[in-house]
């Protein structure tokens, strides 16, 4: 793992310049990536990067849910880390920038990860395979 004091302190300005296909860089976590070479290789399309470049995009990255090995592939792309002054401000919301990423999530409460989307994905279709089964022996059973 890269030491923290090997990386690049940048300002929230500077990385707002990386904001195109000839540089784009986004904001994870108060960690600055340099994505200009992933774009032909994510598999949501280079668009999806794009309109994250030169920003915060911790919210768009956690909420799609990516698995293990795409959060430890963002580590080939780290550049650098936000500096103090502009961490929180970049990362948009009040909470304590030295909360750790497991006590946030066992914060959230059961509705938020009902209906998260790795959850929704799977508890939808069986809810509507369960109404569909029922209703097909009631029908079945009437006659």
């Amino acid at each position: 793992m890269v030491d923290k004091k090997d990386l690049t302190k940048y300002t929230t300005e500077e990385v707002a310049a990386h904001n195109n296909v000839s540089s784009t860089w986004i904001i994870i976590d108060n960690n600055v990536y340099d994505v200009t070479k992933f774009l032909e290789e994510h598999p949501g399309g280079d668009e999806v990067l794009l309109e994250q470049a030169g920003q915060n995009a911790t919210e768009s990255f956690k909420d799609v849910g990516h698995s293990r090995d795409a959060v430890e592939m963002t580590k080939e792309y780290l550049i650098g880390y936000l500096s103090d002054a502009n961490a929180t401000e970049a990362a948009g919301d009040k909470t304590n920038s030295s909360t750790s990423p497991t006590i946030a999530k066992n914060g959230a409460s059961w509705v938020d990860i009902i209906f998260s989307s790795t959850w929704s994905n799977f508890l939808i279709p069986l809810a509507i395979s369960a109404v569909v089964y029922l209703l097909y022996r009631g029908i079945k059973t009437a006659f």
